[in-house]
């Protein structure tokens, strides 16, 4: 962890929402908003078993005071209605007596955050979930608590302690007897080992969690496990292999927005292979049916860039290049090395060799800043590549050409000429 994030961290409680006031100008409505995120979780501070409970008057008050802001300051803004739940929430479980009435509110804005790429604001939100409903929540909200609580903080790159919610949901779940939840905080723990660039105890561990799921109904946690691995074998050299586990964690999946996500992953490796029609179905897909926006959007866009400089189409790669300026400002460090990686190797192939430098080194610097190793470790040999060959096309392709055509990619070839067909 980062000595900035520790001190913040350490900082006034629900401070970062207040960062927005740094970042906008004083009247803009993200600046409302943060404070009105921050009032909102100070209100909901009251209920925390390890202050003094307030006194219903002064309890009153500052639930009246909160929603009043709400209610006058931040009308018809985007995600303030997450705000007034929150309120409602925390006034019916301080009335009743039961904080388990909150935590839905908590979790749901926290998901929100998550999904708008405001990491560090979900992570705040569910730590408040979490720390109100210390032994008072039921076993399943605690362990979904502390498994979202793992994967905000591993989208930071803080390993460290991502790897300890993800431990901690793992521990409840044991505790109850949860074996799908046990194999879930599995599967979180296993994907810190895969960014870290641990890819041989990667692979180790996600075969054995589909090893423990054989027999068992848990679909989520297979989907899971067979997306995991597929990415790591294509990321090993086994790209063949890697798209058959890719394509059946893709059948697996119940929620289209895993669905998509792992469309993206088969798009990106099925380009490494030179099947830039398969990857422009997959990544199209996402585009056309992703609702909710944030990173996976914003990959597949990076990848229909990628698509388009493959083809050495200029005027496409820089219409899908400037499609994706718009997604980065509140991007992950692993999505804008990516994009910084996949425009200095765009700029190679169309021989501007300047810029394709510039690119990379500042992808380079992102991900050595983040302890993106994986990442580190790509980048690299492309960054060396572009000056003996101006198009690091050898860098990237996973697989010698007489082996395209095999049988289980010609199935997964076809499975992707069928997307969309059912509409």
């Amino acid at each position: 962890m980062s000595t900035e994030l520790q001190s913040r961290r350490a900082g006034l409680p629900h401070a970062v929402f207040l960062q927005r006031v740094a970042d906008e100008p004083a009247t803009s409505p993200e600046v409302r908003l943060g404070q009105g995120a921050f009032l909102t979780l100070r209100f909901v501070d009251l209920l925390a078993p390890d202050r003094e409970p307030p006194t219903p008057d002064v309890f009153r008050y500052q639930w009246a005071a909160t929603e009043r802001y709400c209610a006058e300051r931040l009308p018809l803004l985007r995600n303030a209605s997450h705000l007034s739940c929150i309120v409602r929430a925390a006034g019916e479980a301080h009335r009743d007596g039961n904080i388990q009435l909150l935590a839905p509110a908590l979790f749901a804005y926290a998901l929100y955050l998550e999904q708008e790429s405001h990491f560090e604001e979900a992570e705040d939100a569910l730590q408040t979930m979490i720390d109100i409903g210390a032994g008072r929540l039921p076993a399943s909200d605690a362990i979904s608590g502390w498994l979202r609580l793992g994967r905000v903080r591993r989208l930071q790159t803080d390993f460290d302690q991502a790897d300890e919610a993800y431990a901690e949901a793992g521990r409840i779940a044991a505790g109850v007897g949860d074996r799908q939840a046990f194999l879930t905080s599995q599967v979180g723990q296993t994907n810190v080992v895969y960014f870290r660039g641990n890819l041989a105890e990667a692979e180790r561990r996600w075969r054995s969690i589909l090893a423990d799921t054989v027999g068992t109904s848990y679909y989520g946690v297979m989907a899971q496990a067979e997306h995991g691995l597929g990415n790591l074998l294509d990321r090993s050299g086994q790209p063949q292999e890697g798209a058959s586990h890719l394509w059946k964690a893709y059948e697996l999946y119940e929620e289209e927005s895993s669905q998509l996500r792992v469309l993206t992953d088969l798009g990106l490796l099925m380009l490494r292979l030179g099947h830039v029609e398969d990857a422009e179905r997959a990544l199209g897909e996402v585009v056309r049916r992703e609702r909710i926006g944030g990173e996976n959007l914003t990959n597949a866009v990076i990848e229909l860039m990628n698509c388009a400089s493959y083809r050495r189409d200029r005027l496409g790669f820089e219409r899908w290049r400037e499609r994706c300026l718009e997604h980065l400002p509140h991007a992950p460090p692993n999505v804008r090395a990516d994009f910084s990686m996949k425009s200095g190797i765009g700029y190679a192939r169309f021989g501007n060799v300047r810029k394709s430098e510039s690119q990379l080194r500042q992808a380079l610097e992102i991900a050595t800043a983040h302890g993106l190793h994986e990442q580190v470790f790509r980048i690299e040999p492309i960054l060396a590549g572009t000056k003996d060959c101006g198009a690091p096309e050898h860098v990237e392709s996973a697989a010698p050409e007489d082996s395209y055509d095999t049988g289980p990619l010609k199935e997964v070839s076809a499975s992707l000429a069928m997307l969309g067909t059912e509409d």
